[in-house]
């Protein structure tokens, strides 16, 4: 057998110092601030209108029997004045009747919204009470939405909706509109004739083939014209256009505060310099929407929800990572720890690892120091309700423990235990704690990643991808197996199945997502490098 030749201490030094260079580097990148020329929120330059709804926290429209305080759409209505002209509300109900009677203290107007749907008694109930508040606030409520996306949602018919406005329509004296995604204004052009102007919703990210932020306002621009077109002699009004701040991608359309703030203050830009009136989505972000739409519903807000604050200040430099040094020196100490663990274990083994290990201690260390960051910020934002914090947490952590006792391992010359070193017989269980807290990280990490792959294959629209702690976890995991892979064994058939399951299902994702979108391919790889580690997986017979 050949003999190995001893390492210097410089080596693994020079190794930290690139990897510590390399966080650095990488975090000085995501950080890059963007100036825009118009802050999305500019108390100089009032929005023209803004959709407001009022839930905060665990307050949500879907619980019938939530109210919101008036004098919390009181507080909220004094700061949007400082900043816009007019709010967009969608129902009345859940106490949002009080909202004209407030608008009225601050000046603002409204554009009053009516919630249709399936129901035909809380329509009516609906319809009553706002024609009573244009009655009473005639000052206040400029326009009424009669129904918000019911064609959309497919809960009345173009005949039913078109005799529901032209109900209304005799009763109150201000404009009356219908308001949804422009395409469906193109396939029920009968309603256009029971409107005195036409509302249409213009969401880059939303459109069927999604479009990049930075196309959003020339996007915006060109539904606007081609709307014109088809409904000549009456003012379009864009009723909800926006972007998100957080989220998954759609094909090459990135959620992220930078693409949010440009996306937005390009469209404010366009819509003074060709006067057409728009509404923007929307005041505050809600938390609420994530139960229907994920992650990306619940941040399409200027202000934040839980602090009410703008998001974007005026002359303020933008960022994707605002406390991208905390997140920085994050890193560098995750690096540092994972070579620590590197060189405590060589203190306790008197021989000279090979310099590949070493290489394979700084991947993983650089790896974890570049995405702590990221997978922490994902976590913070992705989180909804007790299930998503436990699982994206258990993730974060696997991803946290993995490089770390992955480097114990490369240093001993041990391999990645099996499924079976820590849930089968006790004959073939492994008595090292570090081995089985190695097994638990991998369980954990195959679980999280196999359900997560299942969920993109059955009902992929609203997941997250979860490509940065499944990169702290994957990337050691797969270059222990390569390095001290066991050479004798059985394949055990549990780590077979989930390998086979995680391969087809990030075949099929990539497909599915399409070659723009960066995160499911990233994740996709990573599915696919943890199917092939547990594919090389190497275990006991079970004795019978």
């Amino acid at each position: 057998m050949k003999r190995t030749e001893p390492i210097s201490l410089r080596t693994p030094l020079a190794l930290l110092l690139i990897s510590l260079s390399t966080i650095a580097a990488v975090w000085w990148w995501l950080a890059t601030p963007v100036t825009l020329k118009r802050a999305p929120i500019d108390p100089a330059a009032k929005l023209l209108c803004v959709s407001y709804a009022p839930f905060r926290g665990e307050q949500t429209p879907l619980v019938p029997t939530t109210h919101v305080p008036v004098e919390q759409i009181a507080e909220d209505l004094a700061q949007l004045a400082k900043v816009t002209d007019c709010v967009r509300t969608y129902s009345i109900e859940n106490g949002l009747d009080r909202v004209p009677e407030q608008a009225a203290k601050v000046g603002l107007k409204v554009i009053q919204g009516i919630w249709l749907g399936s129901n035909r008694l809380k329509n009516l109930a609906q319809i009553s009470t706002v024609v009573a508040l244009t009655k009473e606030y005639p000052g206040v409520i400029t326009s009424v939405v009669v129904g918000n996306e019911v064609l959309l949602r497919g809960e009345m018919t173009t005949a039913d909706l078109a005799a529901t406005i032209r109900s209304v329509k005799v009763q109150v004296a201000v404009p009356i509109t219908y308001a949804d995604v422009w395409e469906y204004w193109l396939r029920n052009r009968e309603i256009y004739d029971a409107v005195d102007f036409v509302t249409i919703h213009i969401l880059p990210y939303w459109e069927d083939f999604p479009i990049r932020a930075k196309y959003a306002a020339a996007h915006v621009d060109a539904i606007r014209k081609r709307m014109a077109v088809a409904f000549p002699g009456k003012e379009i009004l864009i009723g909800e256009t926006g972007w998100p701040s957080h989220g998954r991608m759609r094909d090459g359309a990135l959620p992220s505060r930078t693409n949010q703030a440009r996306v937005v203050s390009e469209i404010l830009d366009l819509a003074k310099s060709e006067n057409f009136r728009v509404n923007l989505i929307e005041a505050y972000d809600q938390p609420w929407k994530r139960q229907l739409e994920g992650t990306v519903g619940g941040y399409w807000g200027l202000f934040d929800s839980d602090q009410r604050a703008v998001k974007y200040p005026p002359g303020q430099p933008i960022s994707n990572f605002p406390f991208w040094k905390l997140q920085m020196v994050s890193g560098m100490v995750m690096s540092l720890l994972v070579f620590g663990a590197a060189f405590l274990t060589l203190r306790r083994r008197p021989w000279t690892p090979r310099l590949v290990s070493w290489i394979a201690v700084a991947a993983s260390a650089t790896a974890a120091g570049c995405l702590l960051g990221v997978a922490a910020d994902k976590m913070a934002f992705e989180s909804y309700g007790s299930g998503g914090w436990l699982k994206w947490g258990f993730l974060l952590a696997a991803g946290v423990a993995a490089p770390l006792l992955s480097a114990n391992a490369l240093m001993s010359g041990r391999a990645l235990p099996t499924f079976l070193e820590l849930l089968g017989p006790p004959e073939i269980r492994t008595r090292s704690v570090l081995t089985a807290a190695l097994g638990l990280a991998l369980i954990v990490t195959t679980l999280i990643a196999t359900e997560t792959a299942l969920g993109f294959t059955f009902d992929p629209r609203y997941r997250d991808f979860p490509y940065a702690a499944l990169t702290m976890a994957a990337l050691p995991f797969g270059l222990l197996m390569l390095l001290n892979r066991p050479s004798t064994g059985v394949r055990p058939i549990a780590e077979a199945a989930f390998a086979g399951v995680l391969v087809a299902a990030a075949l099929y994702t990539g497909f599915n997502e399409g070659p723009e979108n960066w995160q499911a391919l990233w994740t996709c790889a990573l599915y696919g490098l943890l199917g092939v580690t547990l594919w090389q997986a190497r275990g006991v017979q079970i004795p019978k």
